[in-house]
């Protein structure tokens, strides 16, 4: 991605990659903290809660709970997800 990126614009590639891993540890940050991200035209990294549930061992056979979490997730806008198709 970062060749496809620095061909593109002109950029040296290290310009390139650091900004792309900025961006990226940008939006991690940002999750970390239960913030959104929205991005116009793309999609947006959202933070899904699982509430808490019990699950079976099928090979020990006992039951287990799984305790509720946040786990991190992405969702294509309409546009992103029509030019996928």
């Amino acid at each position: 991605m970062v060749n496809e990126i620095a061909n593109k614009t002109g950029l040296d590639k290290s310009t390139v990659g650091t900004v792309v891993e900025s961006f990226m540890d940008t939006i991690k940050d940002s999750l970390t903290k239960k913030d959104n991200v929205y991005l116009r035209g793309f999609g947006s990294f959202i933070i899904k809660h699982r509430a808490k549930k019990t699950a079976r061992n099928i090979q020990a056979k006992k039951s287990i709970e799984i305790p509720a979490h946040d786990i991190p997730a992405f969702k294509p806008c309409k546009t992103f997800a029509d030019q996928v198709k």
